[in-house]
């Protein structure tokens, strides 16, 4: 059973991580900010929590499987996401919000279930490719637009 403090102490780390990847979106104007990520990371943690209480207290009297509540969080969070893709005349927007909530929901579940390295590291990991990778892609743009320019 889980002690109060390993419960706050995962929860709190759920909201710094996905907070970090919500400022992210937020600061570059995306639907989807710091405030809906942190909920979609918190949501999955607390069902991570629940799932491991329920197999906890039903240990030995009936078959659980806590992976199985877990499952259900990812399939459910593709919903969330699908809202956040807009398809307009210059092609599809909002895939990568699709993708930092799908990300944010994945670090609840692992903080949920303890395995907050692995979560700490897919934090670094998920703030690089938002804010380095843009400004990778930008300078991509910027010389593939000067080369058409000269021809």
């Amino acid at each position: 059973m889980l002690t109060d403090i390993q419960i706050i102490t995962r929860l709190i780390l759920t909201v710094f991580l996905s907070g970090l990847i919500g400022l992210e979106r937020q600061l570059h104007r995306r639907t989807a900010g710091l405030r809906t990520h942190i909920l979609v990371s918190l949501g999955s943690c607390l069902i991570m929590l629940t799932s491991l209480y329920v197999f906890d207290i039903y240990k030995g009297i009936a078959n659980t499987d806590p992976a199985r509540i877990a499952a259900g969080v990812i399939a459910g969070i593709g919903f969330l996401g699908a809202g956040t893709i807009i398809r307009d005349n210059e092609g599809v927007r909002g895939l990568t919000t699709a993708a930092s909530l799908w990300v944010v929901a994945g670090l609840g579940l692992a903080i949920g279930c303890g395995f907050k390295k692995a979560a700490i590291y897919t934090a670094i990991i998920a703030l690089i490719v938002l804010f380095f990778l843009r400004f990778a892609e930008k300078l991509i743009l910027i010389r593939e637009k000067e080369s058409a320019d000269k021809t």
